[in-house]
């Protein structure tokens, strides 16, 4: 399930489709029974067994209205919906920060409050109504269990020649994820130059570019990497059928673990072509019932203030983050200076 290469089936599909390339946001389409959702991937199942795949069918078969999904990364969302602005295709986007940030700074998001959204924490949902948080989440790391006895405590031991063409991380810039890892060596380093320095020095150990988080765990669990960037709610649903993937979290020497929150946020597309069947998918999404589902099928961690999972992934996923120092970026300054901050990770690094 790449996080930043579209499937190209479900593409073709789409773009084949006559009424999505046609109707935009004509009377027509807004009586289909459809709705698109563009999503970064991670929340959807290898074998159908994620919480998009139970909740859209859930969804289907209450409303009756079918879900039509495409998957890539979230700025490859964020920019193909840019793209399609004068004729949106799209009628719900899903997007890591700071991409929702971006979408929303594009003009992409119509105001829209979903119901129970009044449960939703004010961090995780924008200021103006335009976007909400349906799976909380952490960014974090991934090491080969079997391979390494322990995962690596720092950045610093990332650096040894232990990890040579061992590690890969994602493209920031491209990945949600891959974004994440500039906001986290920003932070533990102590701003960008440092950590600039200290990404230009993995860069020796690193094998190159990956457009794609989602698939760097497959590589981790067979041994062909040592270590990797991630999310928590991702690679501990992989870890399901991935035995050998262990989540971590580096910290700089003589610091603490750090990590910080990277939901999955949804908001509705301006002028969408099906505008209340988005909305119904967007109240569905933060129903109690489908939020009470994020950990138990999905792995990830609800979104809503009322809703207290006790089942054994919900108290997993909490021992895995207990101990780590959880950070809040200064989104508004990410989201502002975020093409200078991948420029200075390209000059850096040489990619």
């Amino acid at each position: 399930m790449p996080r930043n290469t579209l499937k190209l089936a479900t593409a073709l599909s789409l773009l084949a489709t006559p009424v999505l390339s046609a109707c935009g946001g004509s009377s027509a389409a807004a009586d289909e029974k459809v709705v698109t959702v563009y999503s970064a991937d991670g929340l959807k199942g290898e074998k159908g067994d994620g919480w998009y795949d139970r909740i859209f069918k859930d969804f289907e078969k209450q409303t009756g209205i079918k879900v039509e999904y495409v998957e890539g990364g979230s700025g490859e969302m964020v920019q193909r919906a840019a793209r399609e602005k004068r004729n949106p295709l799209a009628d719900v986007i899903v997007t890591l920060p700071p991409f929702i940030q971006q979408a929303d700074g594009k003009g992409l998001l119509q105001k829209y409050a979903p119901k129970g959204s009044d449960q939703v924490s004010g961090a995780d949902k924008g200021a103006e109504g335009t976007w909400t948080s349906v799976v909380n989440n952490y960014f974090g790391f991934i090491y080969n269990k079997k391979e390494l006895k322990q995962a690596p405590a720092t950045w610093e031991e990332l650096l040894e020649g232990t990890y040579k063409n061992k590690l890969q991380h994602s493209t920031p810039g491209v990945a949600g994820d891959g974004t994440a890892v500039l906001i986290k060596a920003m932070h533990d380093f102590g701003g960008e130059k440092p950590a600039m320095d200290y990404l230009a020095e993995l860069q020796s150990n690193n094998v190159g570019p990956s457009a794609s988080t989602g698939k760097l765990a497959p590589k981790v669990d067979k041994g062909e990497l040592l270590v990797a960037n991630g999310d928590v709610q991702m690679n501990f649903a992989q870890s399901k059928t991935m035995p050998n993937l262990g989540i971590w979290f580096p910290a700089k020497d003589g610091g603490k673990p750090t990590t910080f929150a990277l939901p999955y946020a949804a908001g509705l597309v301006t002028d969408a072509p099906h505008t209340e069947n988005g909305k119904k998918l967007l109240d569905f999404m933060l129903s109690q019932d489908a939020q009470k589902q994020v950990s138990e099928i999905g792995g990830g961690f609800s979104a809503r203030q009322d809703v207290k999972a006790t089942d054994a992934n919900a108290t997993a996923l909490a021992e895995i983050i207990d101990g780590v120092e959880v950070f809040e970026p200064d989104w508004d300054d990410i989201d502002k200076n975020l093409t200078s901050y991948v420029d200075a990770w390209k000059s850096a690094t040489d990619s």
